[in-house]
């Protein structure tokens, strides 16, 4: 199994396409991966939230101050997806990438792309149970912020497992 894989390797870096995509494609691929995913997430987390806190807002107009944090925080994975999108850019002349590095690029988006997906849709129904402590307790806002930033940790581990892939991609 292990020389297999070193032949697909070998022949990767040997070629200037690998499955039909040059290595600005793959790298690419990966940046619009991690980006779409995180901005996916981040809109369907959003969405939840915001389904709660407006029949809050309805009964109490006032509370929208307190509200916007619980509201804005599932939006951070559509960040670190532009983040991750940004930095292809950053680390990689994609002008002269190679297929193998290409794919090596891509396949270090995916961390972003699904971990931010799927935390940000998480962290939207943590948000929307957290907004219903505070309609009830104003003072809880602290309390309740701590809920959904668990959720965000795992968001922020995607991106600095992407980051720290990056840095060993060899140029």
């Amino acid at each position: 199994m292990l020389e297999t894989f070193a032949q697909v390797a070998k022949a990767a870096t040997a070629s200037s396409t690998w499955a039909g995509l040059t290595g600005f494609q793959w790298a690419i691929f990966g940046a619009a991966i991690a980006f779409v995913g995180g901005g996916m997430g981040s809109a369907i987390g959003i969405t939840y939230v915001s389904n709660v806190s407006s029949g809050i807002l309805v009964e109490d107009p006032d509370k929208f101050g307190t509200m916007l944090p619980l509201l804005a925080i599932p939006g951070t994975q559509g960040i670190y997806g532009l983040i991750t999108a940004i930095l292809v850019t950053f680390f990689f002349n994609l002008s002269k990438i190679s297929a193998h590095t290409g794919m090596l690029v891509f396949f270090s988006c995916l961390p972003v792309a699904f971990v931010c997906c799927v935390s940000a849709i998480f962290q939207g129904l943590t948000a929307a149970s957290a907004s219903a402590m505070v309609a009830r307790r104003t003072e809880e806002l602290g309390k309740a912020m701590v809920l959904p930033a668990l959720v965000e940790t795992y968001a922020v581990f995607s991106l600095i497992l992407t980051i720290y892939l990056f840095t060993r991609i060899p140029k």
